[in-house]
């Protein structure tokens, strides 16, 4: 059957958030290792001397994912990529609320790191070569896998090859989306997870694929009308964006994960925000590429 890329810009507009802006931190932390550190000393002309004399750092994340990077009611982002992103930045001696959030979609977050809108992007980013060729990576810092969110009551959709030839969300510039038209499914293409809501409710597509921790969370917040089937079918090394090959960055944000997970910062700021919903697991060993 041939593949075809579908177009539901129409339904995305109407769900598309408004902050799309920068907003800025807030002064609380559900995690733990997110208070500054005091006068912290860094190599003259690196990055990290340059963010800490300004006192302030600007972190992409997603502003549509429950769990990992949620929009709050005071307009300030929530979540476990949310409180990694604090404790990167408490290491640099940058408290929580000088923190600058600033929304990052899929098809956006090279540019904006590239371009310099933002100094890192934490928001469930899959690191692969195609992105290393551009930008940097840290970590990884967790591990996710592509799965299946369908209707409550569907019961015919149990794995990656039910989705064969039928039309299924997934968001633009994304890994998932790359992978259904790999399988062979229809990908019907939005800009946030979330726009794939009301194309599944209405019966536009038979299933939203992303990684399984983000179908996770939609199904959490929209209790009972959803279910997440089939094991992953694919592994989602979630890493630190940054800009290419500085790599005393790179380096200096890769101890801070592994200090985090020694000091239990990393477990903490799990188990108050995706553990919620899903067990904590040991996070991978850190790519000193």
């Amino acid at each position: 059957m041939k593949r075809r890329k579908l177009s539901i810009a129409a339904i995305a507009a109407a769900g598309v958030l408004a902050l799309a802006a920068c907003s800025s931190g807030g002064t609380g932390s559900a995690g733990g290792g997110t208070e500054p550190e005091p006068a912290p000393s860094f190599a003259t002309g690196t990055t990290m001397a340059k963010l800490a004399a300004a006192g302030t750092i600007t972190i992409g994340t997603k502003f549509d994912q429950p769990l990992f990077g949620l929009l709050g009611p005071d307009g300030v982002p929530e979540g476990f990529d949310v409180e990694i992103g604090k404790i990167i930045a408490a290491k640099l001696g940058i408290a929580a609320d000088k923190i600058e959030w600033k929304e990052s979609v899929s098809a956006n977050r090279e540019p904006f790191i590239e371009n310099g809108e933002v100094d890192i992007v934490v928001a469930t980013y899959t690191i692969n070569d195609k992105r290393k060729a551009v930008i940097s990576f840290a970590g990884p810092y967790y591990m996710a896998g592509q799965s299946i969110l369908v209707l409550a009551d569907n019961n015919d959709i149990t794995s990656e090859s039910d989705l064969v030839g039928k039309p299924v969300c997934s968001v633009t510039g994304s890994t998932p989306a790359a992978k259904l038209a790999e399988i062979g499914a229809q990908p019907v293409l939005t800009d946030t997870y979330t726009n794939c809501l009301e194309p599944l409710r209405t019966g536009q597509v038979v299933a939203v694929s992303t990684d399984n921790v983000i179908l996770a969370g939609l199904a959490a917040q929209n209790e009972g009308e959803f279910k997440v089937v089939g094991k992953p079918f694919t592994r989602e090394p979630y890493g630190i964006g940054l800009k290419k090959d500085d790599t005393e960055f790179r380096s200096f944000i890769d101890d801070v994960l592994e200090e985090s997970y020694a000091d239990g910062s990393y477990k903490k700021a799990w188990e108050s925000t995706a553990g919620t919903v899903l067990p904590f697991a040991e996070p991978p060993a850190v790519d000193r590429y």
